[in-house]
């Protein structure tokens, strides 16, 4: 093979190999615009997001890229802070609020402040792991979970204090999004409290519309003290009412009781089925719902408005007033979502 065409051979191949990684690049691009383009077409979104290509040192996952899963089994080392899933567990969200649970022990539920009614978890926790604390364009958490249950989320109330999930044999967390509706499963196998041990599926699904989330607790046998809760704050009140003839009830708080500032204004509200509740009492960090020993899945809704949301309650007596209307909803409908 002369000189000449052994350039004009090289040259092809190079411009081959160009032109394929010119495809490839064009390829990923497309693809990243297609997801962040389906992402703000959502109108709810339910992710859970872990480290991979990094190893454990102790509880605590080093290096690595955070990747999307549908599903995750939580490892053994992890614990708070580990550093291995993003925001520290599932999130969910509609245009108004959004909402995480965190995977390890604590299991409290927080909340995501949303100043833009588009999809923003998928972003959240990507540039810091915590920078979420910092008040951004699309908003910021916004409540100080402390050791509480935070907002909905569940434990046993036993020996005058909430038995979180520091015992469990095995954790696993999913989450899926349909047009209607994204939902996240939490399957605890084994959770101990006290004289007991048992299985709990936990489902939580956010619809379009409205700032609420729909919870179902499903115990594999009947047990007593299962809990929900609000975290108290210093000079909150609690709201509490129940229909005389209804079926449904709410406890609920509205004050100045965010991460933002002083006078930032934030209401939490969980609705309960009046005849599954044991008791409404005060615990050490929560006002607690606590529930009748049963073998039968236990259903309730729990919601945070935040005044900063776009077009936000601002007053307590406006949020109030969203809350019997929903009551009224409650008790003459059964549900809350459409």
């Amino acid at each position: 093979m002369n000189l000449r065409l052994k350039l004009f051979t090289l040259a092809v191949v190079v411009l081959t190999f160009s032109c394929k990684e010119n495809k490839e690049n064009k390829a990923e691009e497309t693809s990243q615009q297609e997801e962040t383009d389906n992402q703000n077409d959502q109108k709810t979104y339910a992710e859970i997001s872990i480290k991979k290509g990094g190893n454990w040192e102790g509880r605590e996952y080093i290096d690595g890229e955070f990747e999307n899963v549908s599903h995750v089994e939580v490892p053994e080392e992890h614990t708070d802070h580990s550093w291995y899933i993003r925001y520290e567990g599932p999130g969910w969200e509609n245009s108004q609020v959004g909402y995480r649970l965190y995977l390890d022990w604590r299991n409290a539920i927080d909340i995501f402040g949303k100043k833009t009614d588009t999809m923003v978890l998928h972003k959240v926790g990507q540039d810091g792991f915590d920078s979420y604390h910092d008040e951004a364009d699309w908003g910021m958490d916004i409540l100080k979970a402390g050791k509480s249950l935070g907002i909905g989320s569940y434990g046993r109330y036993m020996n005058d204090t909430v038995a979180h999930f520091r015992v469990v044999e095995n954790t696993v967390a999913k989450v899926s999004n349909s047009e209607n509706s994204s939902e996240v499963k939490i399957e605890y196998s084994g959770w101990n409290t006290g004289d007991k041990t048992i299985d709990l599926t936990s489902t939580l699904t956010i619809y379009p519309e409205d700032r609420f989330t729909k919870a179902e607790l499903a115990p594999s046998e009947a047990i007593s003290g299962l809990t929900t809760g609000i975290v108290k704050f210093e000079n909150i009140a609690l709201m509490q009412k129940e229909s005389e003839n209804g079926e449904w009830g709410y406890i609920a708080t509205y004050g100045a009781q965010t991460l933002v500032n002083e006078e930032d204004q934030l209401g939490m509200a969980i609705f309960y089925k009046t005849k599954e509740v044991k008791e409404i009492i005060e615990g050490p960090h929560d006002h607690l719902v606590v529930f009748e020993e049963q073998e039968a899945p236990v259903t309730y809704y729990f919601l945070a408005a935040w005044e900063q949301e776009p077009g936000g309650i601002t007053s307590k007596e406006g949020f109030e007033a969203d809350l019997n209307q929903k009551l009224e909803t409650l008790n003459s409908e059964g549900k809350l979502e459409q």
